[in-house]
């Protein structure tokens, strides 16, 4: 859907340059999960019309994801995607502690070149997980954009059960 293939994404110039020439405006190079993450949300997702998964994630977005077996940078991840919008994300969860702590560290190193979204280090859960964890995943559905899509609706606000987080118009009826 986005007409290029997703290696590419790896070298930052090009992917910086290819988002760029499609209308993604991009403040600063984030690497490869980055630009990945960028083009599926801005270029791939809106053009989604039947309910369609996409799976296998960069582990640069999915640091607590178990990886695919036998790779090194693709981890067991999914989301559900209707109609433009995604409405679920599952994976099967890491429960490895050193690879887990190994992740948090790499991920204390992008948050400290400005990636706001990065994960901090949890050595609770570090600690947890050496003590044992079982193979683990869940999927968390989103079921205000659900009902956004059974009710016609282009905003989320719109279906919110709260109401003073609605647009306001006047009247919320």
């Amino acid at each position: 859907y986005a007409g290029v293939e997703i290696e590419k994404l790896r070298d930052a110039k090009f992917a910086f340059a290819f988002l760029q020439e499609n209308g993604v405006k991009m403040e600063k190079k984030p690497g490869f999960g980055g630009f990945c993450d960028e083009t599926l949300k801005k270029l791939v997702e809106p053009k989604i019309k039947n309910p369609t998964f996409i799976y296998n994630y960069p582990i640069e977005l999915s640091p607590l994801a178990k990886l695919i077996p036998g790779e090194t940078m693709w981890v067991e991840r999914f989301q559900p995607v209707i109609a433009g919008y995604e409405v679920g994300n599952a994976f099967s969860e890491l429960n490895d502690p050193q690879d887990q702590l190994n992740r948090f560290e790499g991920q204390e190193k992008a948050r400290s070149s400005g990636d706001e979204e990065a994960h901090q280090t949890d050595t609770d859960f570090v600690e947890t997980l050496a003590v044992g964890m079982p193979p683990t995943g869940g999927l968390g559905i989103g079921i205000d954009r659900i009902v956004m899509l059974l009710t016609d609706q282009v905003s989320i606000r719109e279906v919110l059960a709260f109401p003073q987080l609605r647009r306001q118009s006047g009247d919320i009826s």
